[in-house]
């Protein structure tokens, strides 16, 4: 059977757009001034659409019957059983949202969880109610021994999702081991379908090595292949019709994701592309949109095109947040516990462990983290200014 690759799209306008006016501002600072905000405000007003929904409510609707243990109910009473665990603080891309252009220190590899510490505490998260885990990085692939710490998470008791989100880079030949060591879902990251762009945003080469890596994850069987895309005005927000084309004929997933602020990013609000503007330019390019039924902790608005077999969503984390339905938790590569991307509070879980903590203990201590989550983020703008770790530390 002749199988249709992404590598060549046709009817497709993939060009540079205001990719010069983007070059000026990249490395303009972040502003939190009024005039930034009457700026998102107005776009948001002049682009709103019957589509905008409100921010989620607290999951009134799960069940009563969930075998999540205390240590993982904070104190509005939101069940976190999604662990997003960094393997590596290294990376083959050096991303502008994700690095610093000078570059970050890496923590020293003696300071990296060790697969066995890695493997202790995902058995401590999945037996209290963790049910989903999510492989991050860094880069993930980049790590030697991602085949057997997928083969050991797959089998904790309890785990019903093994994801990974990748650059894509090195993932079409890895892949297929993955898979036969039990990772049950893919999302890569691809902001751009222009490789000149491409090589800009990472300063590196490598954007046909996405493509085939898509391409793989698709041939394997992985339905939906979820593709990230943070969007940038001026950058890429020109080709958000045609990221939805690619889910005409692929099961694939278009995830438009809202700039948001991380040290060392060059964060500005007039490069944010609100949830409500790209929305509205999808709607007028495609006919037959449709809002799908979220899950009341997806951090997606999720929608389906007529004739179109995959799927489109938008993760709004500035404009319209989705703390009350938060389900996650992060576990760093260098063993630190984080219960909020956006909040600067870390505590260790490496430390104590190789201090000869028991498992009680360590409860303890990630029962009293989860407890001092907050009800949400602070808002874009204060977030902004406030010091939190390179998305290259935390873990995408």
């Amino acid at each position: 059977m002749m199988k249709r690759h992404l590598s060549k799209l046709p009817h497709l306008r993939t060009g540079f757009g205001n990719f010069n006016s983007f070059l000026c501002s990249c490395f303009e600072t972040g502003s939190t001034s009024g005039d930034a905000k009457g700026f998102l405000h107005q776009q948001m007003r002049m682009n709103g659409s019957p589509y905008a929904t409100c921010c989620a409510k607290l999951p009134e609707e799960l069940p009563k019957d969930n075998p999540v243990s205390n240590m993982l109910i904070d104190s509005f009473g939101r069940q976190h059983t999604y662990l997003r665990i960094s393997l590596t603080e290294r990376c083959n891309l050096r991303c502008q949202y994700c690095m610093p252009a000078e570059g970050v220190s890496l923590t020293p590899g003696p300071q990296i969880l060790s697969q066995n510490e890695l493997v202790r505490l995902a058995n401590l998260f999945v037996s209290s109610g963790v049910n989903k885990i999510r492989l991050t990085g860094g880069e993930p692939t980049v790590r030697k021994d991602i085949e057997d710490i997928c083969l050991h998470f797959s089998n904790l008791k309890g785990l019903k999702t093994l994801a990974i989100t990748t650059n894509g880079i090195t993932l079409a030949r890895k892949l297929p081991k993955l898979k036969e060591c039990g990772l049950s879902a893919v999302n890569i990251s691809l902001d751009t379908l222009v490789p000149a762009k491409f090589e800009f945003l990472t300063r590196r080469r490598g954007h046909e090595r996405v493509m085939d890596s898509i391409n793989a994850a698709i041939d394997l069987g992985y339905n939906p292949v979820k593709v990230n895309c943070v969007i940038m005005r001026g950058f890429n927000d020109d080709e958000i019709c045609n990221f939805v084309e690619l889910t005409r004929e692929k099961p694939i997933n278009i995830r438009f994701i809202e700039f948001m602020p991380f040290d060392g990013n060059v964060w500005n609000v007039k490069k944010l592309v609100p949830y409500a503007e790209m929305l509205d330019r999808v709607a007028k390019h495609f006919t037959g949109l449709k809002r799908l039924q979220d899950h009341p902790t997806d951090t997606a608005k999720n929608f389906r095109i007529d004739d179109h077999l995959g799927t489109v969503s938008f993760i709004t984390s500035m404009t319209e947040h989705f703390c009350a339905g938060c389900n996650r938790l992060r576990l760093l590569a260098d063993g630190n516990f984080k219960v909020c991307l956006f909040g600067p509070s870390e505590v260790s879980l490496r430390d104590p462990l190789r201090q000869g903590a028991d498992d009680h203990e360590l409860r303890e201590i990630i029962g009293s983290a989860v407890k001092r989550k907050k009800a949400s983020h602070a808002g874009m703008f204060d977030i902004a200014k406030t010091a939190n770790r390179p998305m290259i530390h935390i873990g995408g």
